[in-house]
């Protein structure tokens, strides 16, 4: 399925340097904060980028950015393997981060335009199923190949993949059969539109701390993991993403249930399951710990896949502008992800990062349940719909 490849695509190389940060903070002679900045880059140039892809997107068509979004994504992947030092390498990530929102957020305008209104949190699901599988790939090829060969060999072999990605999704995605809603205003002035609809500001600010909880469980992980008493190599660490996995199963089902049981149930649901993770991570044991990563990161893709189908739900006009803001405080949620809990790790270790992590939690609730209508599609009861 297309829809699936394009967040294949998305998420390949966004965090592929999380098994590698250790191995940079060698090579290069670097800080814990200095290689981190290998993930922050890439997301804060996705939140910057994203609005503008959303509304080139909204003007010249979903599949002409997305393919050449993907085609970028590849020569920056190549180069990235050509950095002298960790200041190159932070450079052509954030080069990765500003093509990557014309994957990502410009597929789900796609999907909210070419999709029924019944069943578009299901399509939302199978892509966010795509953008896991896509973690999960980068990471753990990332962690494998350089492991093998070397960090800069770890960078050539993710230009090859999105080679291969950018070309599927030149042969297979369909051209958009209908044109997106448009007002008609400027850039600005629509974008001005969305951020004072409350329920769009909440919805950004849900989709902040929903990267936010991902990206610092996993980042802080890596160097809870590598430490002793656990000792993990390099090529253990970027297996550990295949808890993913998990999540790329249960995000299908989940979008069944938003599709007949609404967004705000569905949320809550997907944020109590990842505090629950995120808990079972605090005893002292590496099964205890990667159990409590696969629980918390199921919980989170679920939550991400409701909040990016409210978005196209809640914006009836310039969809794509709407959902490239979401992604710009998505991103911004990762960066901060990657960076602040630093904070935390230097005064209290994992308890702190995981007791930061419960309270953005609290809060993400907190406001769907605030701010959020009961919206429900038309999709049938789950029982005339296989579940």
């Amino acid at each position: 399925m297309p829809i699936v490849l394009a967040g294949f695509t998305a998420f390949l190389d966004l965090y592929a340097t999380q098994p590698l940060l250790p191995m940079l903070m060698d090579v290069f002679d670097a800080s814990q904060f200095d290689v981190s900045l290998t993930v922050t880059a890439s997301t804060m140039a996705v939140a910057v980028a994203a609005p503008g892809a959303g509304r080139l997107a909204d003007r010249i068509g979903r599949k002409r950015v997305i393919v050449g979004s993907a085609i970028a994504l590849t020569l920056a992947t190549a180069l990235a393997a050509a950095s002298r030092n960790l200041g190159d390498l932070i450079f052509w990530r954030m080069v990765q981060g500003v093509f990557t929102p014309g994957v990502l957020a410009v597929t789900l305008a796609y999907i909210h335009d070419e999709w029924p209104p019944g069943g578009t949190g299901s399509a939302t699901a199978a892509y966010v199923s795509g953008t896991v599988v896509g973690g999960f790939v980068g990471r753990a090829t990332a962690g494998a190949v350089a492991d093998a060969l070397g960090w800069r060999a770890a960078f050539l072999a993710l230009a090859v993949l999105n080679l291969a990605t950018a070309a599927a999704l030149a042969a297979w995605l369909p051209r958009e059969r209908q044109q997106s809603a448009r007002s008609g205003r400027p850039a600005v002035s629509a974008a001005t539109v969305h951020l004072r609809n409350a329920q769009l500001q909440s919805t950004f600010a849900i989709g902040l701390c929903v990267l936010f909880t991902l990206v610092a469980m996993f980042t802080y992980a890596t160097f809870l993991l590598a430490a002793p008493p656990y000792n993990l190599s390099t090529s253990a660490l970027g297996s550990l993403f295949s808890v993913y996995l998990i999540g790329a199963l249960i995000t299908p089902l989940a979008g069944r249930w938003l599709d007949y049981y609404g967004h705000r149930r569905s949320l809550g649901a997907a944020i109590g399951v990842s505090m629950l993770g995120a808990l079972l991570t605090l005893w002292p044991s590496v099964t205890a710990i990667v159990s409590g990563l696969a629980v918390c990161a199921a919980g989170v893709f679920v939550a991400q896949a409701t909040a990016s189908s409210y978005v196209g739900a809640a914006a009836e006009r310039d969809r794509g502008l709407a959902l490239g803001l979401y992604a710009s405080f998505y991103y911004i949620g990762g960066s901060l992800g990657a960076a602040l809990p630093g904070l935390f790790w230097v005064r209290g270790g994992w308890p702190a990062t995981v007791g930061l992590v419960a309270i953005i939690q609290v809060v993400t609730v907190a406001m769907a349940f605030t701010f959020w209508g009961d919206r429900r599609s038309s999709a049938p009861p789950l029982a005339e719909a296989g579940l």
